[in-house]
């Protein structure tokens, strides 16, 4: 079994209230040096069998049309390899 992820992000050009409350409240929490944030949605897919490039041409489909509003986000699709989620588990 593969991870896909697909992380979506507002365009840089949309207004982001969320990342914008963040960013004001760093420095009241200590955290300085910090010049924007933004935020964003990461989905997780377990892939049944071979990530092949018909299985991501399938993701990449259903993240256009149902995971991102590709009209004010962008997304990404990547295979996330054994060691980087042996990694994320430490």
């Amino acid at each position: 079994m593969a991870r896909v992820v697909v992380d979506v992000m507002l365009k840089p050009e949309i207004l982001d209230p969320q990342g914008q409350a963040v960013q004001r409240a760093l420095p009241r929490l200590g955290f300085e040096g910090i010049s924007d944030v933004r935020q964003g949605k990461r989905f997780e897919l377990e892939v049944d069998g071979p990530v092949d490039d018909a299985a991501l041409a399938r993701i990449h489909d259903l993240a256009e049309s149902f995971l991102a509003n590709t009209v004010i986000e962008d997304f990404t699709v990547r295979v996330e390899s054994d060691d980087a989620v042996a990694e994320a588990v430490k």
